[in-house]
């Protein structure tokens, strides 16, 4: 029980320390403390400045929403009347105003769920990015793994390799063999090896990658879990199409913007409605002869003022059919991106299952039986009874199978992962 607690308290401080030191320190640890792809993930979306920034401007559309219930800041005015020198002093009297503009009733409601359509995209376009950066850290995952299961596999086949060549070299020696096999075989080999450092290559550029996404140095080190591991997809495709159409980002922000166009349509009707404003004034009168009378010293005013909207034939009409267009096509849009999706949850989720099938295909029938092969193969070619392009190809059809699977069960993770964006959520759930 102690050393199991132990454990998860190391791997939790590895957690926090990468979390911590995520642009600087490297991160170490032992074979079992390497991050599993759920853990990249959550770094990812931690650290990932795109998602932040997507976040930000999520919250930085919130605080536009209550403003639009405010009406605008009242006007003040004064007044020095009538001096009959100077304006600043000597006048007949003084004044004082205060104005208030107000809109049609209804206008700011229509303005503020507009503005609060707007957040809503906004965090929508929020989860897409964090939707987004999660498939990139698990695509940029998933490559590091099959780059180094194809070195492994590439080892694996020099191995093989060095065997072939090795009993060339004896039936060589023994002039059983012709000298263009001894050259071929040597031939092969040296083009293995080349492959072993460009597969190297490879995965250092894909570590890179997956550095990136976490928002790390290029070549700071990242230990992790070099396991392939296929489970079959749970989910139906007509479930998935249906999870789609209510949980895509896309689909949903489109949806949003029918539903503002509309509100938009709403206000620009509104505009043959006229605003009006409100306002309030008082004059002290200090020259008592420029007085209304002797005795009243300080009246009182009260404005009242509409807007005519007399050119209605022009601007509002053109506002309305503008919005009647926008509502169209943000209609039209919608539908699309809902055809779009249907489409694309259907195309993806067939060659996710293609690509399972032929991964199992590979690893449990056609990699043991073009291993099976190769074997025979060599001893078929110690005895002489086939020749060196014989045994090349067998070599060679090993090594093909090997790689096939791996190809094959990478194409199915990338399949999973793109079933993820399309749908707008993990398949798990």
């Amino acid at each position: 029980m102690v050393n199991a607690r132990r454990s998860k308290l190391n791997e939790i401080m590895a957690l926090a320390l990468i979390v911590g030191v995520a642009l600087m320190a490297p991160i170490e640890g032992r074979a079992d403390e390497a991050l599993t792809v759920e853990q990249v993930v959550e770094l990812a979306l931690e650290a990932n400045p795109q998602v932040r920034a997507a976040r930000a401007r999520w919250l930085s559309a919130r605080h536009s929403i209550e403003q639009n219930y405010v009406p605008a800041d009242p006007q003040f005015l004064f007044t020095n009347g009538d001096s009959p020198k100077n304006p600043l002093w000597g006048n007949s009297w003084q004044g004082f105003y205060f104005t208030e503009t107000f809109q049609f009733p209804g206008k700011a409601r229509l303005q503020g769920e507009i503005a609060r359509g707007s957040a809503n995209v906004a965090r929508l376009a929020y989860q897409a990015a964090a939707r987004d950066v999660r498939a990139q850290a698990e695509v940029a995952y998933d490559q590091t793994v099959l780059d180094h299961a194809l070195r492994k596999l590439n080892d694996e086949n020099l191995t093989a390799l060095q065997e072939v060549l090795q009993v060339v070299k004896v039936a060589y020696s023994a002039s059983q063999a012709a000298q263009a096999d001894f050259i071929a075989a040597e031939f092969n080999l040296a083009v293995a090896q080349q492959q072993a450092d460009m597969l190297k290559v490879a995965e250092a550029n894909d570590r890179t990658t997956l550095n990136q996404v976490l928002n790390r140095q290029p070549d700071a080190p990242l230990p992790l879990q070099q396991r392939l591991e296929l489970k079959p997809l749970a989910a139906r495709e007509e479930d998935l199409a249906t999870r789609a159409t209510y949980k895509r980002q896309e689909l949903l922000e489109a949806a949003l913007a029918e539903r503002n166009s509309e509100r938009a349509l709403s206000l620009a009707r509104l505009e043959y409605a006229p605003d009006y404003l409100l306002g309030y004034g008082y004059d002290r009168w200090i020259l008592p002869s420029a007085a209304p009378a002797p005795t009243f010293l300080g009246t009182h005013n009260l404005f009242v003022g509409i807007n005519l909207p007399v050119f209605f034939w022009i601007r509002q009409k053109e506002d309305v059919k503008r919005a009647g267009y926008d509502l169209t096509a943000a209609r039209e849009d919608l539908n699309s991106v809902r055809t779009q999706t249907v489409a694309m949850v259907a195309q993806l989720y067939r060659q996710t299952q293609l690509a399972y099938r032929t991964a199992l295909l590979y690893r449990d029938s056609l990699t043991p039986l073009a291993q099976q092969g190769l074997k025979v193969s060599l001893i078929a070619y110690q005895s002489g009874k086939i020749d060196f392009l014989t045994l090349t190809n067998a070599v060679q059809q090993s090594n093909n199978a090997k790689v096939s699977y791996v190809q094959a069960a990478n194409q199915f993770l990338a399949g999973e992962v793109a079933l993820e964006q399309a749908v707008g959520e993990a398949l798990a759930q």
